[in-house]
């Protein structure tokens, strides 16, 4: 088991992705603090520590980081994908999304990054790892519909890259995964309000699909695999990476 003694954090564990890569930690021998809005979804009795946490919230990430100690990986998935244009979004919406896809991140990272680089201080092994949930739809594409999303996954990149560059000389790593598009609730959510709009769900499914070079989407445990790789040894010298993992979306 290559993360086996890594003590890692992981928000949005309930589901989807943020539930593949907790899993696959735990599975990889990882002690997984994992996290969710929804407390009742968390339900691996694998996991080390597991609890309700509302990533906005500024004063609940310090106190819970105060709580869990040192850590070796912080994996951020909290995310909300907006639907629209420019002229669908509202302040309100921009906020929101800003709040939750990107400086939910930034509390995240600044209440746990101390004790990552005391922990390396302490023991002279790696600075850690922390690992950022970006997209495919971000500055690495333009998708339709995906304008305050886009522009929130864009500066995840933009502050992923920032953050391994200020501590590459400590050796803490700091990359993001871009996934294409994944099966998940999230995605069979969006599937259910496009085929209100298309007059089926299946037609809504299949246009997903037909712009997928590879003709499918993405699974979230695909997503998790990327993930335990950043987390190991194995990938002790990559750090300011935006990783894709979409089928070739956008080539």
């Amino acid at each position: 088991m290559r993360l086996q003694g890594n003590i890692a954090v992981v928000t949005a564990a309930g589901q989807g992705i943020g539930k593949a890569i907790a899993d696959r930690f735990a599975l990889e021998g990882a002690q997984v603090f994992a996290s969710d809005v929804n407390g009742d979804l968390l339900t691996n009795p694998d996991y080390a520590d597991a609890r309700k946490l509302d990533v906005t919230d500024g004063a609940a990430i310090t106190a819970y980081a105060a709580e869990v100690g040192q850590i070796d990986t912080l994996c951020n998935i909290a995310g909300f994908v907006h639907h629209g244009t420019v002229l669908d979004a509202s302040d309100e919406d921009w906020d929101f999304s800003f709040d939750l896809n990107v400086k939910s991140m930034h509390r995240l990272i600044r209440a746990f990054l101390p004790g990552m680089l005391a922990k390396k201080r302490d023991t002279g092994l790696s600075g850690g790892c922390i690992i950022n949930m970006s997209s495919g739809a971000s500055s690495l594409k333009g998708a339709p519909n995906r304008y305050v999303y886009g522009a929130t996954k864009a500066s995840v990149i933009g502050l992923t890259k920032a953050v391994a560059a200020d501590f590459a000389a400590d050796r803490l790593r700091c990359n993001a995964i871009c996934p294409g598009t994944v099966e998940s609730p999230s995605w069979h959510a969006r599937v259910d309000e496009l085929g209100r709009a298309m007059g089926g769900k299946d037609k809504a499914r299949d246009a997903f699909i037909a712009r997928q070079p590879m003709g499918r989407v993405a699974k979230a445990e695909e997503i998790a695999g990327m993930a335990a790789y950043l987390a190991s040894d194995e990938a002790a010298f990559v750090t300011g990476a935006e990783l894709k993992i979409d089928g070739g979306w956008t080539l």
